[in-house]
């Protein structure tokens, strides 16, 4: 993604974006009624008065102010519940919501259109002809008005629920987690040796996640300097000021190699907060969360665990061994996303909070399972990491000898099969 798409994406989630676009819309269709109202014929325009139009107007924008109020309480009231019943880190899906966004922006929209239909009927500029193109306009807006809001009720049915937050989380990391595995190494060349030791580090005076990477601009800069990028960094995690983001090799000297240094800097975006976009790990993380405050003595919800659970076993699940990439910037390169911290960020958490309980220790092992018998060179080191390591918080909680019996016998067949694909030599690669 080139550093213009990517503003642009963060522009278009922005909620006063498409506020402000319904509502130049409403601006624009207001004003084609006193540009075009030559071209109605008398016949027509007389039939249509001033007063008819203004009554439909004013009740349209009585109407959509009191819409747009509740709309907005609605929504502060479905943050809060995903915020309490999920975890804060959803919020930031619900808050780019399109449907809400839309229709809210609608609600504007009309009311706008309306208050500058009322007081240029007040002052009289649209004349016959252009009250017909108003007539025409304000029956358009308020069919969309009833389907944006028809839309909008059907919407509010699941809207900040718990169940319709999981999904949103599952499928924001699923289409994270397939487009990078579409491109593991961001375009890249793959990083899977050393750096040179000749390399200088590049680090940035900022703390925070990383959010974005320039991908395109750090090639153009390599391919002008005659130098190589090996990125230190991925989006989505964490970097301090000692914190090298990329090793530079080779290059100009002099000037040239501190504005090359300079222009370098400014590809890497930083922030607080984590993104979906780039970054399956988030994803995974929020999941894991999710997961572990149902867990929690006050939730007291396990159903809601295992579910997460399988959904993260079907994200996990489409991760496949990656051959040789396509490389489209070739002076660059790039280390791919690791297994083993995408298992970490999915299930450590729910080891812990969940040993006690034998209905959710199973189900994780049977996902480490599901998972290494998919993919074994791929999951199996990892999988066999963190069953051994749920295993262990389950002899230490579990009471029933029999159920952590049943768990052994998911947690040996998991090494098993590790093993024997570790023996026949097949591994994964990312």
């Amino acid at each position: 993604m080139s550093s213009l798409k990517y503003h642009l994406s963060i522009l278009f989630q922005r909620i006063w974006v498409p506020i402000g676009a319904y509502g130049l819309l409403g601006i624009v269709a207001a004003a084609m009624a006193y540009l075009f109202r030559g071209l109605i014929p008398e016949s027509l325009a007389f039939q249509i008065g001033a007063d008819a139009i203004d009554s439909i107007l004013n009740i349209l924008a009585s109407s959509m102010l009191a819409v747009t109020t509740f709309s907005l309480s609605i929504m502060l009231a479905a943050f809060n519940s995903a915020s309490s019943s999920a975890t804060p880190r959803a919020f930031l899906l619900l808050k780019t919501d399109q449907t809400a966004q839309q229709v809210l922006a609608s609600f504007i929209g009309a009311f706008i259109f309306s208050l500058v239909g009322i007081i240029s009927l007040q002052i009289g500029i649209y004349g016959e002809g252009g009250r017909v193109i108003l007539f025409g306009a304000t029956l358009l807006v308020l069919a969309l008005i009833i389907v944006n809001l028809v839309r909008w009720i059907g919407h509010l049915t699941d809207f900040g629920r718990l169940g319709d937050t999981v999904t949103r989380v599952e499928e924001a990391t699923l289409d994270a987690m397939t487009r990078r595995l579409a491109t593991p190494f961001l375009g890249a060349r793959p990083l899977r040796s050393r750096v040179p030791d000749d390399a200088v580090p590049l680090n940035l005076q900022v703390i925070g996640h990383v959010r974005f990477i320039d991908l395109p601009r750090l090639n153009e800069l390599a391919s002008d300097n005659d130098a190589t990028f090996y990125l230190n960094v991925l989006p989505g995690e964490f970097v301090t000021r000692d914190t090298p983001m990329c090793y530079v090799a080779s290059g100009p000297i002099g000037d040239d190699y501190d504005k090359m240094l300079t222009a370098a800097r400014a590809c890497f975006q930083v922030g607080m907060i984590r993104s979906f976009d780039q970054d399956p790990r988030f994803g995974l993380i929020v999941m894991s969360e999710i997961a572990s405050r149902a867990l929690s003595p006050a939730v007291n919800d396990p159903g809601t665990s295992i579910d997460v659970i399988r959904r993260m076993t079907r994200v996990l699940s489409q991760w496949d061994e990656v051959m040789e990439p396509d490389v489209i910037y070739p002076q660059v390169f790039v280390r791919g996303l690791r297994a083993d911290e995408a298992m970490r960020d999915a299930f450590q958490a729910l080891a812990r909070d969940g040993a006690a309980l034998f209905e959710v220790q199973i189900a994780l092992q049977k996902a480490l399972l599901s998972l290494t018998r998919l993919h074994p060179g791929v999951f199996g080191p990892s999988a066999v990491g963190q069953s051994s390591r749920a295993m262990i918080y389950s002899e230490d909680q579990m009471l029933i000898e029999h159920d952590i019996a049943q768990l052994r016998v998911i947690a040996a067949e998991i090494a098993d099969i590790a093993r024997s694909a570790q023996d026949r030599g097949v591994t994964g690669r990312i």
